[in-house]
Protein backbone atom coordinates (compact mmCIF):
# COMPACT_ATOMS: atom_id res chain seq x y z
CA UNK A 1 0.00 0.00 0.00
CA UNK A 2 1.29 3.42 -0.63
CA UNK A 3 1.28 6.44 1.77
CA UNK A 4 1.19 9.58 1.08
CA UNK A 5 4.30 11.77 1.17
CA UNK A 6 5.95 14.41 3.52
CA UNK A 7 4.25 17.32 1.43
CA UNK A 8 1.06 15.72 1.16
CA UNK A 9 0.89 15.25 5.50
CA UNK A 10 1.83 18.80 5.45
CA UNK A 11 -0.98 19.88 3.10
CA UNK A 12 -3.67 18.11 5.07
CA UNK A 13 -2.29 18.42 8.47
CA UNK A 14 1.25 19.41 9.41
CA UNK A 15 1.13 23.04 7.83
CA UNK A 16 -3.04 23.41 7.59
CA UNK A 17 -4.29 26.19 9.39
CA UNK A 18 -7.63 27.32 10.22
CA UNK A 19 -8.28 30.69 8.73
CA UNK A 20 -10.87 33.57 9.33
CA UNK A 21 -9.25 36.14 6.53
CA UNK A 22 -9.26 34.89 2.84
CA UNK A 23 -8.35 36.32 -0.49
CA UNK A 24 -10.56 38.44 -2.60
CA UNK A 25 -10.44 35.28 -5.39
CA UNK A 26 -13.36 32.77 -6.35
CA UNK A 27 -13.58 29.10 -5.86
CA UNK A 28 -15.21 28.13 -9.30
CA UNK A 29 -18.07 25.48 -8.98
CA UNK A 30 -16.05 22.97 -10.76
CA UNK A 31 -13.19 22.52 -7.84
CA UNK A 32 -16.64 22.95 -5.25
CA UNK A 33 -17.72 19.65 -7.51
CA UNK A 34 -14.45 18.27 -7.14
CA UNK A 35 -14.63 18.67 -3.06
CA UNK A 36 -17.55 16.57 -3.21
CA UNK A 37 -16.11 13.74 -5.34
CA UNK A 38 -13.90 13.10 -2.90
CA UNK A 39 -15.52 13.55 0.45
CA UNK A 40 -17.77 11.44 -1.27
CA UNK A 41 -15.44 8.40 -1.25
CA UNK A 42 -15.09 8.57 2.68
CA UNK A 43 -16.13 5.40 4.46
CA UNK A 44 -19.83 5.73 6.42
CA UNK A 45 -21.96 2.96 8.54
CA UNK A 46 -23.57 1.17 5.90
CA UNK A 47 -22.67 3.50 3.20
CA UNK A 48 -25.62 5.45 4.86
CA UNK A 49 -23.40 8.60 3.24
CA UNK A 50 -26.41 11.11 5.59
CA UNK A 51 -24.56 14.43 4.33
CA UNK A 52 -26.37 17.37 2.62
CA UNK A 53 -24.44 20.38 1.32
CA UNK A 54 -25.39 23.53 0.46
CA UNK A 55 -22.59 25.85 -1.02
CA UNK A 56 -23.05 29.20 -0.07
CA UNK A 57 -21.67 31.58 -2.68
CA UNK A 58 -23.57 34.63 -3.47
CA UNK A 59 -24.38 37.55 -1.94
CA UNK A 60 -28.16 36.90 -1.58
CA UNK A 61 -27.42 33.46 0.20
CA UNK A 62 -24.84 35.20 2.59
CA UNK A 63 -27.36 37.51 3.48
CA UNK A 64 -29.31 34.84 4.09
CA UNK A 65 -26.77 33.35 6.40
CA UNK A 66 -25.76 36.40 7.96
CA UNK A 67 -28.35 36.57 11.21
CA UNK A 68 -27.67 32.57 11.74
CA UNK A 69 -24.02 33.40 12.75
CA UNK A 70 -22.70 34.24 16.23
CA UNK A 71 -21.32 38.12 16.20
CA UNK A 72 -17.34 36.90 15.82
CA UNK A 73 -18.14 34.61 12.79
CA UNK A 74 -19.99 37.02 10.28
CA UNK A 75 -17.12 39.06 9.26
CA UNK A 76 -15.28 35.78 8.61
CA UNK A 77 -17.99 34.15 6.57
CA UNK A 78 -19.12 37.09 4.62
CA UNK A 79 -15.54 37.67 4.05
CA UNK A 80 -15.12 34.11 2.54
CA UNK A 81 -15.84 33.06 -0.90
CA UNK A 82 -17.94 30.08 -0.39
CA UNK A 83 -19.49 28.52 3.06
CA UNK A 84 -20.78 25.27 3.09
CA UNK A 85 -23.31 24.19 5.36
CA UNK A 86 -22.78 20.90 6.39
CA UNK A 87 -26.17 19.02 7.34
CA UNK A 88 -27.28 15.01 7.72
CA UNK A 89 -30.63 13.59 6.78
CA UNK A 90 -32.59 11.75 9.83
CA UNK A 91 -34.03 9.96 7.13
CA UNK A 92 -31.19 7.95 5.26
CA UNK A 93 -31.87 4.88 5.53
CA UNK A 94 -34.75 5.57 3.08
CA UNK A 95 -32.19 5.30 0.45
CA UNK A 96 -30.18 2.14 2.07
CA UNK A 97 -31.89 -0.46 -0.66
CA UNK A 98 -29.94 1.18 -2.95
CA UNK A 99 -27.15 2.72 -1.30
CA UNK A 100 -26.47 -0.62 0.80
CA UNK A 101 -27.90 -4.10 -1.10
CA UNK A 102 -25.94 -6.46 0.44
CA UNK A 103 -28.34 -6.33 3.64
CA UNK A 104 -31.78 -4.62 4.83
CA UNK A 105 -30.32 -2.53 6.09
CA UNK A 106 -33.24 0.18 6.46
CA UNK A 107 -34.62 -2.03 8.79
CA UNK A 108 -31.75 -1.16 10.99
CA UNK A 109 -32.65 2.37 11.70
CA UNK A 110 -36.37 2.43 10.35
CA UNK A 111 -38.64 2.75 13.56
CA UNK A 112 -35.72 3.32 16.06
CA UNK A 113 -35.30 7.74 15.65
CA UNK A 114 -33.22 7.79 18.44
CA UNK A 115 -30.27 5.11 16.90
CA UNK A 116 -31.38 6.79 13.08
CA UNK A 117 -29.93 10.15 14.73
CA UNK A 118 -27.26 9.34 16.10
CA UNK A 119 -25.84 7.40 13.20
CA UNK A 120 -27.03 10.27 10.96
CA UNK A 121 -25.27 13.18 12.90
CA UNK A 122 -22.35 11.07 13.56
CA UNK A 123 -22.01 10.01 10.06
CA UNK A 124 -22.17 13.40 8.30
CA UNK A 125 -19.93 15.30 10.99
CA UNK A 126 -17.36 12.28 9.68
CA UNK A 127 -18.40 13.11 5.89
CA UNK A 128 -17.54 16.80 7.34
CA UNK A 129 -13.95 15.99 8.22
CA UNK A 130 -13.59 14.28 5.12
CA UNK A 131 -14.72 17.84 3.42
CA UNK A 132 -11.60 19.16 5.26
CA UNK A 133 -9.29 17.07 4.14
CA UNK A 134 -10.80 17.17 0.53
CA UNK A 135 -11.04 20.71 -0.25
CA UNK A 136 -7.05 20.87 1.55
CA UNK A 137 -5.99 18.36 -0.74
CA UNK A 138 -7.33 20.30 -3.55
CA UNK A 139 -5.33 22.99 -2.52
CA UNK A 140 -8.15 25.02 -0.80
CA UNK A 141 -8.07 26.29 3.22
CA UNK A 142 -10.83 26.03 5.33
CA UNK A 143 -12.21 27.37 8.76
CA UNK A 144 -14.95 25.10 10.04
CA UNK A 145 -17.36 26.68 12.45
CA UNK A 146 -19.81 25.73 15.34
CA UNK A 147 -20.70 29.28 16.31
CA UNK A 148 -24.27 29.66 14.93
CA UNK A 149 -27.84 29.01 15.45
CA UNK A 150 -28.40 25.64 13.93
CA UNK A 151 -32.25 26.21 13.91
CA UNK A 152 -31.99 29.08 11.87
CA UNK A 153 -29.79 27.43 9.21
CA UNK A 154 -31.88 24.84 9.05
CA UNK A 155 -34.92 27.40 8.53
CA UNK A 156 -33.00 29.63 5.90
CA UNK A 157 -31.77 26.49 4.01
CA UNK A 158 -33.51 23.33 4.05
CA UNK A 159 -37.00 24.49 4.68
CA UNK A 160 -38.57 22.60 2.62
CA UNK A 161 -36.56 19.50 4.23
CA UNK A 162 -37.78 19.06 7.15
CA UNK A 163 -35.89 16.05 8.58
CA UNK A 164 -32.81 17.58 7.55
CA UNK A 165 -30.79 18.82 10.28
CA UNK A 166 -27.32 21.17 10.22
CA UNK A 167 -24.09 20.01 11.98
CA UNK A 168 -21.51 22.14 10.51
CA UNK A 169 -20.29 24.82 8.58
CA UNK A 170 -17.03 25.73 7.09
CA UNK A 171 -15.69 28.71 5.13
CA UNK A 172 -13.66 27.59 2.16
CA UNK A 173 -11.60 29.45 -0.28
CA UNK A 174 -7.69 31.05 -0.58
CA UNK A 175 -6.64 31.83 3.43
CA UNK A 176 -4.90 34.92 3.96
CA UNK A 177 -1.80 33.73 5.77
CA UNK A 178 -1.21 37.77 7.22
CA UNK A 179 -4.35 36.91 9.44
CA UNK A 180 -3.16 33.71 11.07
CA UNK A 181 -2.05 33.95 14.58
CA UNK A 182 0.57 31.73 15.79
CA UNK A 183 0.09 27.92 16.12
CA UNK A 184 -1.76 26.58 19.14
CA UNK A 185 -0.42 24.01 21.24
CA UNK A 186 -1.10 20.43 21.02
CA UNK A 187 -1.85 17.11 23.31
CA UNK A 188 0.93 15.09 22.99
CA UNK A 189 0.36 11.21 22.73
CA UNK A 190 0.72 10.60 26.04
CA UNK A 191 -1.51 12.69 27.68
CA UNK A 192 -4.60 11.53 25.91
CA UNK A 193 -4.35 8.76 24.49
CA UNK A 194 -3.14 4.97 25.64
CA UNK A 195 -2.41 1.66 23.76
CA UNK A 196 -3.64 -0.90 25.44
Amino acid sequence: MEIVNDAGLDILFRKARTFAGWQDKPVPETLIRAIYDLLRMGPTAANCQPGRYVFVTTSEAKERLKPCLAPGNVDKTMAAPVTAIIAYDQKFYDHLPEMFPPADAKSWYEGDAAFAEETAFRNATLQGGYFILAARALGLDCGPMSGFDPKAVQEAFFSESPDTKVTLLCNVGYGDRESLHPRLPRFDFERVAEIV
